[in-house]
């Protein structure tokens, strides 16, 4: 089968096509025919391997082990292990991969799959599990929202963030995004009830008293944030963006967990995973049309170096997808 193949850490251009054995699965595993994969920010870390924090959690030191990138994916069934009861060939599914998406073919847990919704695209139901999962998990179980309650998410415009806004408002919340002008009326098209261009307003200055934040930016300091805060208000940092080479955005997390720990508000550094509760919940969202999984650009397998690239600088109008 074809497969995107990286041999050593470095710009997506390291990225290249080639020839490898199909997978062989396990009792336990699904063997998915790759239509379609999404690009997450994650993507990008683990070509580039920063931060180097990434290089210590088994991902590989000096070159990564997992040699095909990728984890989102849609597709069919082509073969089942003989303890999968949920699925039967032929099926069109969409979850998570551990052994890279970007590849005709991916050995998949049954356990990490759903059925893809009816009503969306192979590269729609792509995009959705990672940035949809950690939008859900952030908001649901990280935030504790409530119906009623108002949230500032930062980043609107980006991968999670228009999950993000399109299932707070869906949950009952009253939604403020902020991104940069070229997005702004996307974010509104999400059902933001007010949309901040971050270049032209300073968030800040409103009046703040926000129950949730939301942050997939990376940019802004824990005290600024905090004080767009009600007084029990919770703050949400999502991945690893922002930082160091060797920490990346995870000192900023590590520190939100102290100084949570000395003020009213909580402050919580969201470690994501896309478990089966999870995606089937974003399948029922999808599938009522609550939420969108909106594409912005879709790139053929050759070009999956360009698609990171695309990514990485902050262009896409929510998600980007490599069609295998």
């Amino acid at each position: 089968m074809r497969a995107i193949i990286q041999h050593r850490y470095g710009a997506p251009d390291v990225l290249a096509v080639e020839h490898v054995d199909q997978p062989e699965i396990g009792d336990d595993d699904v063997l998915v025919r790759v239509a379609a994969a999404g690009v997450d920010a994650g993507v990008w870390h683990t070509v580039a391997g920063k931060p180097y924090l990434l290089r210590l959690f088994g991902f590989g030191f000096r070159a990564p082990k997992q040699k095909t990138p990728g984890r989102d994916v849609a597709g069919h069934v082509t073969q089942v292990g003989s303890n999968v009861t949920r699925f039967a060939l032929g099926d069109e599914v969409f979850g998570t991969t551990l052994e890279g998406s970007f590849a005709e073919f991916t050995r998949v847990p049954a356990e990490r799959l759903a059925l893809k919704p009816a009503n969306v695209s192979f590269e729609q139901a792509a995009v959705t599990p990672i940035s949809g999962c950690t939008a859900l998990h952030g908001l649901r179980d990280a935030g504790r929202l409530a119906a009623g309650q108002r949230v500032l998410v930062l980043g609107a415009g980006g991968g999670v963030g228009s999950f993000a806004v399109q299932i707070a408002v869906a949950m009952g919340a009253s939604v403020t995004g902020v991104c940069s002008t070229d997005k702004v009326e996307f974010v509104r098209s999400l059902g933001a009830a007010q949309v901040i261009d971050r270049t032209r307003e300073d968030f800040a200055a409103g009046p703040g008293g926000y129950d949730l934040i939301l942050d997939t930016a990376g940019h802004n300091s824990l005290r600024r944030l905090r004080r767009m805060l009600s007084r029990r208000g919770t703050l949400v940092i999502v991945g690893g963006e922002g930082g160091g080479p060797l920490l990346g955005g995870f000192g900023r997390s590590l520190r939100a967990l102290v100084v949570s720990a000395f003020v009213p508000q909580r402050l919580v550094g969201l470690m994501s995973e896309e478990d089966l509760p999870t995606l089937e919940a974003l399948a029922a969202l999808v599938a009522h049309g609550s939420v969108v999984p909106p594409v912005d650009r879709v790139f053929p397998l050759e070009r999956a170096g360009d698609a990171i690239e695309y990514l990485h600088a902050g262009r896409p109008l929510g998600k980007v997808v490599v069609k295998v």
